[in-house]
């Protein structure tokens, strides 16, 4: 197979940001074997004491002042940290559930909310700080990364993280703004590329990694796989088809189901409520403390009484008492195998018949701290109607008259336990006895390590990118459609922009139907994509059923056209790019000129039509924003006077600078991050000015932590020309600008070094490393 990518990299590194545990799989590639091996990761497991671990909990931990004794949650690579993620954030945040961070990974697919905005911990007191879910995401790979870079890159040239090739997985359901923040929050944890991989493919990727050497046995042309992944927040089914090749074997994703919300997570709170139920006398009477205790209580209980139901026909659940609560003495309950069959299996798991549809009219498995769970629990309920929903297509792909699952992948932690896969065969046996012949049940392949085998699989696919091993042909697992007005009663009309299956790093522009767009003015396209429509080529006109799509979060925009800025009407088509990272990106283009802007989603939670003119980002055109860009590296890597730097960028964008829209903004300040500001005292003086416009007030977008933290760099390092007052002057006009996106501990930093300057009671007889003895007036102000 041909290399996708180049071959600069020592490590091929898989990462599974999963909703209850996170692992990193890798692939040396110095190693001949080119084995897969797990990456074992250094975290707190105690206050103060670090150990590595096979997996590190996806849960973040936000103590108060006085939780815990100075340096808990220190790490050796970040003595000042002041949060845990991990093993002791999980263990800790079970008894301050109020400051725990949980199924983050569950938020990002939330659009409910603003996905950026800090609400997490759910409902928390308003003295907690709150992080966005972003932001928790973040902190987990941000720790992955830097563990890894202690453990194994520490004074290895080509080691680090950032510089390998890293898969990272997300659920198949994931819709394109989850994607889209996927991507950001790996920014934002100093990871500048990653690509994404869906996780029901990276289970199938890890089985393949096993058994490509035994030559494929058991598989045939025509056969269908289906993938059953349930994890602890979500639920994936994918279906791939097996089909005969020049050189063998061959395999495509032909299928991939709806977000579901619903996983292990809602099985323990289940059985947690059951629990209290016993201890209580009826549920909700325990306080939040004491309920995450509970559920955590009944997580092991669940494993024990699922796993070995023998060694373990019953499991006693304890919570410890406390003084002065109304419910607060030491609470006891028993619960049964019989308790698990019925509230897990048959709640679930249901035996049910092959054209059951879920159930919308009832909410059952708990709706839990503002998560959408389904209405209906019954995970085989929603097997049936996927297999239902794509039985034709995969009739129309296998020439087969009966389609079925020839045979069963499962994978996820909540799968762990053999009777809970049992009966999912065991169902699905009865669903095609009539076609299959009976006491017919699916094959499984088996996946000895649930818990690692979304790791593994990422990293095997970094390899097929490299050229090595065998690929599953997938593309786009949705079509997209752009919404366009119709006639009264036509129901929801739309354009195909992208059909399922479009192929990575492809475009596809629609030269037909035509578009007629409004500039200068608020404007909105409402988008939608579909796992189901099939047949559907870019530009077909369609009308589609509300049940068959997913409402995207809309584009609304400004689209900047004209030096006069009036209300113009203009034709104009659309382009989709799939990138090669995953992702998808909307273009618009005018058809009278080379105008063309990038159309981006608002993750906004919802906006009142009356205010949905206000703080709306303006798209400029593409050509401007690129002729911006070369502006600053002729001014800060070639002749170009830094001076009127400001008058060609306004020329240049046709925009005053007073009326850059946010993304602008951010885009020129990631180009000059990147420029030499030390040429001359003049360059540094313009790129301060200019970069602290840029950047201010160093929060508002949600990449900026992460370029704060690239601006902190600045501050270690000081100003290139001390000794030129300018230089100074605009240094500290810079840090005025952007100070509010420092940490804490960042701005006090600055206050400590910068107060004996500033405060004749306090100056010191130290020399500073930039600070001169006599500040200027300009520079104290």
């Amino acid at each position: 197979m041909k290399s996708v990518e180049p071959y600069p990299y020592r490590y091929v590194l898989g990462v599974d940001l999963g909703t209850t545990n996170s692992a990193v799989a890798y692939v040396d590639l110095a190693d001949e074997d080119r084995a897969i091996r797990f990456f074992e990761v250094p975290q707190l497991v105690a206050p103060g004491e670090i150990a590595p671990q096979p997996v590190l909990p996806s849960f973040l931990y936000l103590p108060g002042p006085y939780d815990l004794p100075p340096g808990s949650t220190a790490l050796p690579w970040a003595p000042r940290r002041t949060y845990a993620v991990g093993t002791f954030a999980r263990e800790q945040g079970a008894g301050v559930p109020g400051r725990l961070v949980a199924s983050a990974k569950s938020w990002l697919s939330h659009a409910g909310v603003d996905r950026t905005a800090p609400i997490l911990p759910w409902g928390a007191p308003r003295e907690v700080p709150q992080v966005s879910p972003v932001e928790a995401a973040t902190r987990y790979l941000r720790h992955l990364r830097e563990a890894w870079n202690y453990a194994v890159a520490e004074g290895r040239e080509g080691h680090l993280f950032e510089e390998q090739l890293v898969i990272l997985t997300v659920p198949a359901s994931f819709d394109e703004v989850a994607r889209e923040l996927t991507i950001a929050a790996a920014r934002q944890a100093g990871l500048p590329r990653v690509i994404l991989l869906e996780e029901p493919l990276a289970a199938f990727y890890a089985w393949l990694a096993r058994h490509e050497d035994a030559c494929l046995e058991g598989l045939a042309d025509g056969q269908l796989i289906l993938v059953c992944d349930v994890g602890g927040g979500t639920t994936d089914f994918s279906i791939i088809g097996v089909r005969a090749g020049e050189k063998g074997l061959r395999f495509d994703r032909l299928a991939v189901g709806d977000h579901l919300l619903l996983g292990g997570d809602n099985m323990d709170h289940t059985l947690a409520r059951h629990a209290e139920t016993l201890m209580t006398g009826r549920p909700g009477r325990l306080d939040a403390r004491r309920w995450h205790q509970l559920v955590h209580v009944c997580r092991q209980a669940k494993e024990q009484l699922l796993g070995d139901p023998d060694a373990h026909p019953s499991v006693d659940v304890t919570l410890v008492g406390e003084a002065g609560k109304l419910i607060g003495g030491t609470l006891r309950a028993t619960l049964t195998r019989e308790d698990a069959d019925r509230l897990l299996l048959d709640g679930f798991f249901p035996e049910v018949a092959a054209d059951a549809a879920p159930e919308a009219a009832r909410r059952a498995g708990l709706t839990e701290l503002g998560l959408p769970y389904e209405h209906d629990p019954a995970i085989t309920r929603h097997l049936a109607a996927f297999w239902q929903r794509f039985a034709a297509y995969l009739r129309d792909e296998t020439g087969r008259d009966a389609v079925f699952p020839d045979h069963v992948l499962f994978n996820g932690g909540a799968l762990t336990p053999a009777p809970l896969r049992d009966r999912l065969r065991r169902i699905l046996g009865g669903w095609f006895e009539a076609e299959a012949g009976a006491g017919w049940q699916p094959h499984e392949l088996e996946n000895p390590y649930p818990h690692l085998a979304v790791a593994a699989g990422a990293a095997y696919y970094g390899k097929v990118r490299l050229g090595e091993g065998v690929r599953v042909g997938s593309g786009s697992p949705r079509a997209f459609y752009v919404e366009v007005t119709g006639h009264e009663g036509e129901g929801l009309r739309a354009v195909c922009l992208a059909p399922r299956g479009m192929e990575e790093d492809a475009t596809i522009r629609l030269d037909a139907p035509g578009f007629v767009a409004r500039t200068n003015q608020p404007v909105a396209f409402q988008l939608y994509s579909s796992s189901t429509r099939l047949g559907d080529r870019p530009g077909d006109v369609v009308t589609l059923d509300p049940d068959e799509v997913t409402v995207l979060p809309p584009i609304r925009t400004v689209l900047r056209y004209g030096k006069k800025g009036t209300v113009t009407e203009i034709p104009v088509r659309l382009s989709v790019h799939l990138t090669a990272v995953g992702t998808l990106e909307l273009w618009c283009h005018a058809e009278e000129t080379d105008h063309r802007w990038r159309l981006l989603f608002d993750v906004r939670q919802e906006v009142d039509p009356a205010d949905a003119g206000a703080g709306m980002a303006e798209t400029l055109d593409e050509a401007l924003v690129e002729r911006a860009v070369r502006h600053l590296h002729e001014a800060f890597e070639g002749d170009a006077d830094p001076a009127p730097l400001r008058r060609r960028l306004e020329e240049a964008l046709d925009l005053p600078r007073e009326e850059w829209p946010l993304p602008l903004l951010r885009k020129l300040a990631d180009v000059l991050l990147e420029l030499p500001r030390d040429r001359s005292p003049q360059h540094e003086a313009r790129w301060l000015n200019l970069l602290g416009y840029l950047l201010r007030p160093g929060f508002g977008d949600p990449v900026d932590e992460w370029r704060m933290r690239s601006v902190w760099k600045l501050w270690l390092e000081g100003p290139a020309f001390p000794d030129r007052p300018q230089s100074r002057f605009e240094w500290w006009v810079f840090w005025r600008r952007v100070a509010g996106g420092l940490t804490a501990t960042r701005q006090e930093q600055i206050y400590h070094e910068v107060r004996p300057y500033l405060q004749p009671k306090v100056r010191t007889g130290k020399e500073h490393r930039f600070i001169p003895r006599r500040m200027e007036a300009r520079e104290r102000m």
